[in-house]
């Protein structure tokens, strides 16, 4: 970040850094999920379609879809977050075509506290833990209260080495 730009021009590399971020992922794209940035919070949204319900008696959201929309969350939040103080600290050029290599996932639980209904899902991540080489995050989803989940995950993550300088 340049002192002498001014805040719209600074919001938007940084849009267009976490649109980048997630253009880079398929599977993100497939699914429909949207990052909403707000400072350095994020927050997911699986956009309800009849292709992730996954008991059409029921209406109710397919478990694999949630757990995909839970784990997405988590990632983009660890790399956001390496991102985001890279970015602030003028160490990475927001405008590069360079994208960081993301955290792999080691294991990830999945709560299903009550059946996702078919609308829009919310979700949002809280790292607990990230060194070097491992993070620890809880991802919770809900629909239409924030207080009311309907999923809540806890995800460990083998966070990416930098590259050798061989």
């Amino acid at each position: 970040m340049k002192a002498h730009e001014p805040v719209n021009v600074i919001k938007t590399r940084r849009d267009a850094m976490l649109g980048r971020l997630t253009d880079a992922v398929p599977y993100i794209g497939f699914l429909g999920v949207t990052v909403d940035r707000r400072g350095d919070e994020l927050t997911a949204t699986l956009p309800f379609t009849p292709a992730i319900v996954g008991n059409p008696a029921l209406q109710a959201l397919h478990g694999g879809a949630t757990a995909s929309f839970l784990e997405i969350t988590a990632v983009i939040e660890l790399t956001w977050a390496t991102l985001w103080a890279d970015m602030e600290a003028g160490r990475i050029d927001p405008e590069s075509d360079a994208l960081p290599r993301m955290p792999k996932t080691i294991d990830f639980t999945v709560d299903y506290l009550r059946s996702g209904l078919p609308r829009d899902a919310y979700a949002r991540a809280r790292i607990n833990r990230s060194g070097r080489r491992y993070a620890s995050v809880h991802v919770e989803g809900w629909q239409d209260n924030r207080s009311r989940l309907f999923a809540q995950a806890t995800g460990h993550f083998l966070m990416p080495q930098p590259a050798s300088k061989d």
